[in-house]
């Protein structure tokens, strides 16, 4: 990845073909999301977890796209025909999966989602027995064996694994999201609005607000398995904020279609995004000495604001590469508790191993209480820098690579000065050049995005 900050450039060149930035990607029925690929994808991954001669376990979760069946049926011939039993959660949420791995004491953990991509798209997130994402090395690890003939590797006849559905998830996942609030915590009073993205939390996170005392709004909890993400969620927001005005509620709480991240609406609908969260929760947190590592991580397309935010407070925004994962990487490296990205991944250590949407909300929703403010006045803490972002397509070749692109990133930066950020990436799921800027002056700001942009275009083209 291209990388290029205030204090210089770093490259970081990503040659897996099959793992992006938060596992593997792409429309379904194409490579690499084939029912294929799927089962290669659970034969390599069942023999690089096995380990000793005892009986060896994989939990599978889903979200509601309708490809979910077909990459579940095929991961379960994948991981069986490599000697793993197989249990099946169901449509939960991503971060269920990861504590279920856990908890069950499997090997491996698979979520089945795009997360918030429409429902043409699905992916596959994968879990190491300690309910983390697996790290770069490990999926480079997997990949490799993909490629090989895996025939002799695998099972004999009389140890092929067994598939079971599992009952009682939902209430398991429920329970966990209700303790990580105080046990004497009550939301009654407080009218929400919760938006499923008719995706894998349209059961459990409407149950759980309610079991906790609060008069509960559900919208996007009737999936089909074409409608997860469309017009809704935590991507699409106007839905939430229009019924939060219609129903005159206190709060609205967007998930995505896997519900790993969460977008909040205020009392007014206004949105309230992840770097503002891990304002709220930080000061919260740090306030009643509850926050490691003296401040909170986050990525490079986390606003320059919170970074002034926090250094007011004396805390610390460290930062890393796009994708939750390498966010929490740091988190556990360097002993932060609080970390997330702008898009809404929250990822709250004491809790959790992953991004958890409704945690995350639970969360803000404890610091309303505990003010007895409401979500507007809580939930603003410092006003965003200008940040601009816009996305370049591209067919083929590595256009950052180009001298005329290197030029103009260097001249960018040397126009943002100390008082701003330029940041250039590709994207990991897609074929495309996200290119950002931010500072204090926006028209200069925009200038300097569109200028890169269109060298890169015309390069591109």
């Amino acid at each position: 990845m291209h990388e290029l900050l205030r204090a210089g450039a770093g490259i970081k060149i990503m040659t897996k073909k099959y793992f992006g930035t938060d596992g593997i990607r792409g429309k379904a029925n194409s490579f690499p999301m084939t029912a294929d690929v799927a089962m290669k994808v659970g034969m390599a991954a069942g023999i690089a977890f096995r380990r000793g001669n005892h009986r060896h376990r994989v939990v599978i979760g889903k979200d509601t796209r309708l490809s979910g069946y077909m990459i579940e049926n095929a991961l379960v011939a994948g991981f069986t025909a490599a000697g793993m039993d197989v249990f099946l959660l169901g449509p939960v949420p991503t971060p269920a999966v990861a504590m279920l791995t856990r908890s069950m004491r499997s090997d491996i953990g698979v979520m089945i989602s795009a997360s918030h991509n429409a429902y043409q798209d699905n992916g596959l997130k994968l879990f190491g027995p300690d309910g983390f994402k697996l790290s770069d090395k490990i999926e480079a690890n997997i990949e490799a064996l993909i490629h090989e003939d895996l025939n002799t590797r695998l099972a004999s006849a009389d140890e092929i694994g067994r598939a079971t559905r599992v009952e009682g998830v939902d209430a398991r996942y429920i329970e966990f999201a209700k303790r990580t609030l105080p046990r004497d915590q009550s939301l009654e009073g407080i009218r929400i609005v919760v938006d499923c993205a008719n995706g894998a939390g349209y059961k459990v996170a409407p149950e759980a607000l309610w079991e906790l005392g609060g008069e509960v709004i559900p919208i996007g909890v009737n999936p089909n398995g074409f409608n997860i993400n469309l017009d809704c969620g935590s991507t699409d927001t106007a839905e939430l904020c229009r019924k939060v005005h219609e129903t005159r509620a206190d709060i609205g709480i967007a998930l995505d279609g896997d519900a790993d991240r969460v977008i909040i609406a205020d009392e007014n609908g206004n949105i309230i995004d992840g770097d503002q969260i891990m304002a709220v929760v930080s000061e919260f947190w740090n306030n009643r000495s509850k926050l490691s590592g003296g401040g909170v991580v986050a990525t490079v397309m986390s606003n320059l604001g919170l970074e002034r935010f926090l250094n007011d407070k004396g805390l610390e925004l460290a930062r890393t590469q796009v994708g939750d994962r390498y966010v929490v990487e740091h988190m556990r490296s360097h002993g932060y508790n609080l970390g997330g990205e702008q898009s809404g991944h929250m990822i709250m250590s004491d809790f959790a191993t992953t991004g958890d949407g409704l945690v995350a909300a639970l969360q803000v929703l404890a610091v309303v209480q505990a003010t007895n403010k409401p979500v507007s006045e809580v939930c603003k803490k410092f006003e965003p820098v200008p940040q601009f972002l816009k996305n370049v397509r591209y067919k083929s070749g590595k256009p950052l690579e180009e001298k005329q692109v290197v030029e103009a990133i260097k001249e960018g930066k040397s126009r943002l000065g100390d008082t701003g950020r330029l940041v250039i990436r590709p994207s990991g799921t897609e074929p495309l050049i996200r290119i950002m800027a931010e500072g204090d002056d926006e028209v200069l700001v925009r200038a300097v995005v569109n200028d890169i942009a269109g060298i890169v275009s015309n390069i591109a083209a």
